[in-house]
């Protein structure tokens, strides 16, 4: 298969529709990661996702909405994610909702469970072409399995790790500004839970929420939302965090100076989450075990050390 790369413009967002209602797989940009959408309904789009990155298929998918509307039409809300929807959406934020008998969801979205995972992505390409298509796109990142997570389309085009010749196409909308996935909220017996750090720091929902998180911990041989296995993003190289100062041999990921392979130089950790993927895949192509620097454990910090810690386990 050839995989074509479109431009975000009237003419690839209509190939890309077309491509997607014929159940094929398209690789989507939001402002997250670049995701690997597949026609939510569609079955066989669905299990052509898995078999192109080498996912699991008890490892659930995230269903990809233009609208609150539309994930009512799949989704069962409370109040409290009807808020947080409300008041993050657009946006780098997932719900884990029971699923409604009707939404018509292909069964292997959800990995067999009766919630699934949903979210409206605010990146005005993933908009237009959820628009376009018409309908909900499973997508989760556009990349093998367990491997580091694509913010360009160059990444999701990477021979080494990425998807070409696997998927129909990547729609080119340039980088991902957030650059690490969207935060995923859940309720057990009516207590919100983070079911996995991301994009949206947790403080900004325990404000909308006004209480707090509670954290859940997960079976990474049953996960209940993405991004739960015990490796994941993961480099060829070795990974060692929380370094101070490199061993010699080691390729260094600095935070807080200056550097040619720095997440922030004034340590900004938004500005980290967004070079996190690209810094680490330039580290990986150096063929050295790579050292990061201890990155603070508040704000996007969070999502940052729970991507570096998947990245890091044993596998």
């Amino acid at each position: 298969m050839k995989t074509l790369r479109l431009a975000p413009d009237e003419s690839g967002l209509a190939t890309a529709a077309h491509l997607l209602r014929r159940g094929q797989t398209v690789a989507m940009p939001t402002e997250t990661v670049y995701g690997l959408a597949g026609d939510a309904r569609n079955g066989e789009a669905v299990a052509a996702i898995y078999a192109a990155k080498g996912r699991p298929s008890f490892n659930p998918l995230i269903v990809h909405v233009a609208g609150l509307a539309e994930a009512e039409a799949i989704a069962t809300f409370s109040d409290e994610a009807r808020a947080l929807a409300q008041a993050f959406w657009p946006g780098a934020l997932t719900l884990v909702l029971p699923l409604r008998t009707d939404a018509g969801i292909a069964s292997l979205v959800t990995a067999g469970l009766d919630t699934v995972a949903i979210r409206v992505p605010a990146a005005s390409a993933a908009q237009a072409l959820l628009r376009s298509f018409g309908g909900p796109l499973a997508a989760p990142s556009a990349n093998a399995s367990g491997r580091i997570s694509p913010t360009s389309a160059a990444h999701v085009l990477d021979p080494d790790g990425g998807l070409d010749g696997r998927i129909a196409a990547v729609l080119d909308a340039g980088p991902c500004p957030v650059g690490v996935e969207s935060t995923i909220i859940g309720w057990e017996h009516g207590q919100p839970l983070m079911l996995r750090p991301g994009g949206l720091p947790s403080e900004a929902i325990e404000a909308a929420l006004g209480r707090p998180l509670a954290q859940h911990h997960a079976d990474p041989s049953a996960p209940s939302a993405p991004g739960q296995l015990t490796s994941h993003y993961a480099p060829k190289a070795v990974l060692r965090l929380n370094v101070d100062r490199p061993e010699p041999g080691e390729t260094y990921l600095d935070f807080g100076h200056p550097g040619p392979l720095t997440l922030s130089a004034h340590g900004d950790l938004a500005e980290a989450a967004a070079h996190l993927f690209d810094l680490l895949r330039r580290a990986d192509r150096l063929g050295r075990p790579i050292a990061v620097a201890p990155i603070p454990e508040h704000g996007l910090g969070v999502a940052i050390n729970d991507r570096l810690r998947r990245a890091a386990a044993p596998r």
